[in-house]
């Protein structure tokens, strides 16, 4: 198992990564009950492509020599009705100009092929920009 989680009340949930004891709490959005206090559940798969796309590149930076240091990724969410759900994910990544053309290449298609990216149901549409400065 990788985490405990508890309904808490009022639309929240506390949720334990049990490798390292680490904890975040999730509320529901304005726009659906909640107080939007927190990172909704919604605003987490967002969040874990952004941080998968980083992620996988930074290793495959490492592996190529290559610093990322500094990079940054900006995501929106756009949700759907009828039935809720998340419709689109456009995510801004912003890196530092380091590297080869093809390192960043090589970098851009890592990114584009994530775990998390490759598990995304196909009707989420995801638009992923790359600034190299």
């Amino acid at each position: 198992m990788t985490a405990s989680i508890v309904y808490t009340g009022d639309l929240r949930c506390q949720s334990t990564h049990l490798q390292s004891g680490s904890s975040l709490q999730t509320d529901a959005p304005t726009d659906n009950r909640g107080k939007g206090e927190k990172f909704s559940p919604t605003d987490l798969l967002c969040v874990s492509l952004g941080t998968c796309i980083l992620t996988t590149m930074g290793i495959k930076a490492m592996d190529l020599g290559v610093d990322m240091k500094g990079a940054t990724a900006s995501v929106t969410k756009h949700m759907a009705c009828d039935p809720r759900r998340v419709a689109k994910v456009d995510i801004s990544i912003t890196l530092p100009m380091t590297g080869t053309d093809r390192d960043r290449l090589v970098l851009e298609k890592t990114g584009d092929n994530c775990p998390v990216m490759k598990s995304i149901h196909p009707d989420i549409v995801t638009h992923i920009t790359y600034i190299w400065q």
